[in-house]
């Protein structure tokens, strides 16, 4: 049985699923975009540097700029210094957001060298820094961790109860370690290893590619949620298909036209917003979402040969003036 809601301290996400944070993905557009197709229980903003919040940096302040609509909302943050790490926590509980969350998981070099899946190779700095956390804010606080730095050093029991013992109010757990990247399969039986270990909500992460995914990981962990990043950018409906799978048994597949109106719509959405690097995001965001796609390698080529956002937006609307009305292969 897939939960209804999840439980974070008087934090009610209902549905109990969750956008995962993702660098350069899971801005305040694309989260809205999420909301508008959903329903998604919560979703959460890029990670963030803890040193560049507290330093009040402009590039990193607009990593957490939200509206009310997006509510609840999560500021997942990234560090190593127990210190700086408290005090951007708490400039996040004074910027308004619901949860915050600390990424335990990252496995790019460069996070790593100052927090993210670094951390997990000692666990005795891990627990001065959410210890810090901890005892900085009081909102619900939770962390993402991987499973371990790699397969001779699965921490993620340990982490866990380590966590709760702190007062960590849930976990999500992405069960490769930080030495597989995002190769090979996820071993999910992590996840119900750390659900069988604490009592706090296990969020399950990690090869959700479709409802039926979703429900699954369920089912064979106990796990209290699911967490959902690259699928979301791929198929930003998988929110609304997991709900309507739950509820019906079947879901919709979003169609060619439904596709052009989304990418069209996000495109120009981020024009409106005066979005900071705006042709950076169309083209990121085109090479996830054209997977899905009817060619869309030719349309990623395209997108990617292009220099204005006029010039990026006109060859969408080419693209898709052609593939909609073409029949399927």
């Amino acid at each position: 049985m897939f939960p209804a809601e999840l439980a974070i301290r008087n934090l009610r996400i209902r549905p109990a699923t969750i956008l995962a944070p993702m660098a350069g993905v899971t801005d305040t557009v694309f989260r809205r975009v999420i909301r508008s197709l959903g329903p998604c229980g919560l979703i959460m903003t890029e990670f963030t540097s803890a040193e560049g919040l507290t330093r009040k940096a402009a590039r990193t302040l607009r990593y957490l700029y939200f509206d009310e609509d997006e509510r609840p909302i999560a500021a997942q943050i990234f560090g190593a210094d127990p210190g700086v790490m408290a005090r951007a926590a708490a400039l996040t509980e004074d910027m308004g957001f619901d949860q915050i969350d600390i990424n335990l998981g990252c496995p790019v070099k460069k996070v790593v060298a100052c927090g993210g899946s670094g951390l997990l190779r000692d666990l005795p700095h891990l627990e001065k820094i959410l210890r810090a956390v901890r005892a900085a804010v009081r909102i619900p606080l939770t962390i993402k961790i991987r499973a371990g730095w790699d397969e001779n050093n699965i921490v993620a029991v340990d982490v866990a109860r380590m966590a709760e013992q702190i007062g960590v109010e849930a976990i999500a757990v992405h069960p490769r370690t930080r030495m597989q990247g995002y190769a090979g399969l996820a071993d999910w039986r992590i996840i119900r290893d750390v659900k069988q270990a604490v009592g706090i909500p296990v969020i399950g992460n990690g090869d959700i590619r479709a409802p039926e995914d979703a429900v699954r990981m369920i089912a064979e962990t106990g796990c209290d949620a699911v967490m959902i990043g690259r699928a979301a950018s791929s198929n930003p409906w998988i929110f609304r298909q997991i709900a309507d799978y739950v509820a019906t048994g079947s879901y919709h597949h979003p169609s060619e036209a439904d596709r052009y109106r989304l990418l069209s719509g996000y495109f120009r959405s981020l024009l409106d917003a005066e979005m900071a690097d705006a042709i950076g995001k169309m083209k990121q965001f085109a090479t996830l979402f054209t997977h899905g796609v009817r060619h869309g390698a030719e349309m990623r080529q395209a997108i990617h040969r292009s220099h204005t956002t006029a010039e990026i937006i006109e060859r969408v609307e080419t693209f898709f003036a052609r593939t909609v009305a073409a029949p399927a292969d």
